[in-house]
């Protein structure tokens, strides 16, 4: 039995499926290419699964319904080195994840109900969904805190079990944690889309496990740690992931220190290179995308060390400046800067104009489709969040929005409502020019 029909008979479902009309009714199409558009998040998240694999299948790129999950999904094929023009879209899966009372998880499920509203891949590149937590967070995992106390997802616990905010432990029995990733990488490959997750590397912010139970500091020096991060990684890769976005890139081997922000030792420049290269190898997989944060200035640096592309230096805002630098990299496939809708570290005040200016001059701002540079983007940037939170705000803490403890409530009020709903549409209204270019 394939995952997909795995997780819907895990929750009781059958593996029956049929055309569901209300994802018609709120479809955008570009060509082949369909997406849910006009809405806000919680008209998704609200749904069942069911109701997301069917609207799912109802969008086929292929023009085949398919009534039983195919057995067989395969990735967008854009060669060896599509993460050099890709647009990196990442959902804080733990923020959309189940808050039931002061529990938190199932951010997988969440993550699977909004995959029909993310634009699929573009004949000429493609879009991939980045995941913001996969690993259990150091304090509070499995919990919502108020909104003003720290539960940052840039701290991680390695060898241990993957984030109860994320995974759905209460079908653990039925299909397991491995099965429920493999389960959303399919589907999100199925409309179209790629995958990957955030990773950490500064050293203060991972613990490692023992055995016995007790947490030590992570060491990149010691090599049980060291093998510990690269397996975990080749695990995550060898479940349907294509790309590692690697927080702090630009200053592994200490490169730029005066500007870090992490805490703790980074991997010198030599181990991150043979990280990369050793997850390449051991996956089998010629073609995976490695994204570093910040890694702008010496290129060459970058794209010796492995990586595809990084977030950028170049002005977001200027059309003719993302133009001139996609023409100017147009010959370099390995690794290529990209530009920034938004980051993790953005804490909102940007207008909807700027916002949508940027995503324009992202998916238009080149000579020919072929040059496009790479692009990056956060949730709220198809998804507007409520006013007073934002991006940053909500990887650092795990609030509850709810109003009445229910998963619903949270859904509803963790984003804007009707100007919101405008928004999602003018963002699709750009995308529907784009994918078949």
């Amino acid at each position: 039995m394939n995952t997909v029909n795995k997780l819907l008979k895990s929750l009781n479902y059958d593996t029956k499926l049929k055309m569901d009309d209300w994802t018609i009714q709120h479809q955008f199409v570009s060509g082949m290419r369909k997406w849910i558009a006009n809405i806000v998040p919680a008209e998704l998240l609200t749904r069942s699964v069911k109701d997301a694999v069917e609207s799912l299948v109802t969008l086929s790129q292929d023009g085949i319904f398919y009534d039983k999950f195919p057995d067989v999904i395969d990735s967008p094929n854009y060669g060896d080195n599509w993460g050099v023009s890709a647009n990196y879209i990442e959902i804080n899966n733990r923020a959309i994840a189940q808050m039931d009372g002061n529990e938190c998880k199932s951010g997988l499920i969440s993550s699977i109900k909004l995959l029909p509203a993310i634009p699929p891949s573009a004949k000429s590149w493609a879009n991939c969904i980045i995941l913001s937590q996969i690993f259990p967070n150091i304090y509070g995992d499995g919990y919502n805190k108020p909104v003003d106390e720290e539960n940052s997802i840039y701290g991680i616990k390695l060898n241990t079990e993957y984030s109860k905010n994320i995974i759905n432990y209460d079908i653990i029995n039925k299909i397991s944690s491995s099965e429920q990733f493999r389960a959303f990488n399919d589907l999100a490959h199925f409309h179209g889309l790629k995958t990957g997750f955030r990773t950490v590397i500064s050293a203060d912010q991972i613990k490692f496990v023992q055995p016995d139970g007790g947490d030590v500091g992570f060491d990149w020096n010691n090599s049980e740690h060291f093998n510990l991060f690269l397996n975990a990684h080749i695990e995550l890769i060898n479940m349907g992931f294509e790309a590692i976005f690697i927080d702090s890139a630009k200053h592994i081997g200490g490169y730029d220190m005066g500007n870090y922000t992490g805490v703790g030792a980074l991997p010198s420049y030599e181990q991150m290179q043979y990280i990369i290269h050793e997850i390449r190898s051991k996956s089998g997989k010629t073609h995976l995308s490695f994204v570093g944060e910040k890694s702008t200035g010496d290129f060459v640096r970058y794209e010796n060390l492995g990586l595809s592309t990084g977030t950028g230096f170049i002005n977001p805002d200027d059309f003719h400046t993302v133009r001139d630098h996609a023409i100017n990299y147009k010959y370099s496939k390995n690794y290529s800067p990209g530009i920034e809708v938004s980051n993790d570290n953005d804490t909102g005040g940007r207008s909807y104009e700027e916002r949508l200016r940027r995503i324009h001059n992202s998916i238009f701002a080149y000579e020919f489709p072929s040059d496009k540079l790479a692009s990056f983007m956060q949730m709220e940037d198809l998804f507007p969040l409520r006013y007073d939170t934002n991006t940053h705000h909500l990887m650092m803490s795990n609030p509850s929005y709810s109003t009445d403890g229910t998963p619903e409530s949270h859904w509803e009020n963790l984003f804007t409502k009707d100007d919101g709903r405008e928004y999602n549409k003018k963002v699709a209204e750009l995308f529907v020019h784009s994918l078949n270019l």
